[in-house]
């Protein structure tokens, strides 16, 4: 049964990384995609953010939904999804057609996420669940450096003639391969008490977030209209109602207030908001080395291979010293992501226009490293002392939390870059400095990170709660 488990858990982490792949591999093939179709660049950045709005709106309801009709059943359905709208986005005749597909390919990988969190919080030991995670949390990050680099082959490449449509097609045998695999080796469970849907709290927090996260992708491109300030303003009284509403309800709520009373949800979370805006410096460094550089696809890919090595060391690090250590792992792993960070501001600052691939690689493995400290021991510790009857839901925000954080990243990140290009300076000034703000959020989160429990709470049975199939 163990084993089965670890195989299981192998199979999903396969269709995590096909979803993680996609929130990115789109970015390099946009070009290809404006030529076919003649695309403006309001329609190109709906293709490349639709994704993430759709995600992120449907990720606590996703996790809930795991947690009424089976997290093996919602698993399967979210990756059928996936696939089925990877499909119309392969073969789209036209732009709506694929910016429809992006967001419901978005929405799919909203349900299906959730539960392979839950899998491991209900299905694993606690002394299995910091290697589970560490798994999680490197297929998370190799799935975001990795996006530009397998995008940009598959689009060069040119597979039968069909160009970027590759970067969509080639989900579908990897899709039915984790259907086949997740069908035969996942064990189905669910709460023990049954909950029913909350849609008056669905609703509510889906509109908060889309107000909060809307003009997040947007506003930066629209030039930070007013609108977009008012719009993330009216996300404070969305929230507020939410939290009314699911306090009168506790019987029925989709998220139980007391959960977030939690002290290690609620200090997970805002590490979490706070850690993960730091690790959307990618979108700054990406521009840097396309625009001024002059970086292709290929190469840019290329140069961040070396993240991947060091979040592979990382995770193996954080997995062995998690039972020990505890949160310290997290404060060393903002600590090793800060200072990475600043070694990257440096480094692009001082070697300007003949920065090279190689210059970069000691940095980003120290980035790479640290992002996997935090990455792996993060999600334990939060959720550690949630109820099994939570645990998809707990799931669905902890994702939610990483998302918001991420696209408050690029917002913050993207509006100092641009607002540094637009001097006399130039993009090697503009990169630096933005770098350095990446390397401050990623401080921030050291004192955030004291907040979170030393050591994930043992559980007084271990033994996974699994209803029956």
């Amino acid at each position: 049964m163990s084993s089965k488990r670890w195989v299981a858990l192998a199979v999903m982490l396969l269709a995590a990384y096909m979803d993680l792949l996609d929130a990115t591999i789109v970015t390099v093939a946009l070009p290809s995609i404006q030529e076919d179709f003649g695309a403006s660049g309001a329609a190109l950045q709906w293709i490349a953010a639709g994704y993430m709005l759709a995600f992120a709106l449907v990720l606590i309801t996703g996790g809930r939904l795991g947690d009424i009709y089976g997290r093996k059943r919602m698993f399967l359905l979210g990756i059928a999804g996936f696939t089925l709208a990877s499909a119309v986005s392969g073969v789209a005749p036209n732009l709506a057609l694929l910016v429809t597909g992006r967001l419901l390919q978005g929405a799919a990988a909203a349900i299906m996420v959730p539960q392979l969190l839950t899998f491991i919080q209900v299905g694993f030991r606690t002394e299995e669940r910091p290697r589970a995670f560490g798994l999680y949390g490197a297929v998370l990050a190799l799935g975001g450096v990795t996006g530009p680099l397998v995008g940009g082959s598959l689009t060069d490449v040119d597979l039968f003639g069909w160009g970027w449509r590759t970067i969509f097609l080639v989900n579908l045998p990897v899709g039915v391969l984790a259907i086949v695999g997740a069908a035969a080796l996942m064990v189905e469970s669910r709460a023990e008490r049954r909950p029913r849907l909350d849609a008056v709290g669905a609703t509510l927090v889906t509109l908060g977030l889309l107000a909060l996260i809307y003009p997040l992708i947007q506003g930066r491109e629209l030039g930070w209209p007013v609108w977009s300030f008012a719009v993330m303003a009216a996300a404070a009284p969305l929230f507020g109602a939410f939290w009314v509403y699911e306090s009168r309800h506790r019987d029925s709520a989709l998220v139980d207030p007391g959960m977030l009373r939690e002290r290690s949800v609620f200090a997970g979370l805002t590490v979490a908001l706070v850690f993960f805006a730091s690790t959307s410096f990618f979108f700054v460094l990406t521009l840097h080395l396309q625009v001024s550089l002059g970086f292709d696809p290929m190469r840019t890919g290329l140069s961040f291979v070396p993240f991947a090595f060091g979040v592979v060391i990382g995770s193996g690090a954080a997995g062995r010293a998690v039972p020990r250590l505890g949160r310290l792992i997290v404060t060393l792993g903002v600590l090793v992501e800060a200072a990475s960070l600043l070694w990257l501001a440096h480094t692009v600052l001082t070697r300007g226009k003949d920065l090279h691939a190689w210059h970069l690689a000691p940095p980003l493995i120290g980035a790479g490293v640290g992002l996997a400290l935090v990455s792996a021991t993060l999600v334990t510790l939060t959720l550690s002392g949630v109820a099994q009857d939570h645990a998809g839901t707990a799931s669905g925000v902890v994702n939610t939390a990483l998302q918001i954080g991420s696209a408050a990243g690029v917002a913050m990140l993207g509006a100092v870059f641009f607002s540094e290009l637009s001097t006399a300076s130039g993009s090697t000034h503009a990169a630096s400095v933005s770098l350095c703000w990446a390397a401050g959020l990623a401080a921030l989160a050291s004192p955030l990170s004291l907040l979170l429990p030393r050591h994930a709470v043992p559980e007084v049975d271990a033994t996974p709660t699994v209803a029956a199939t």
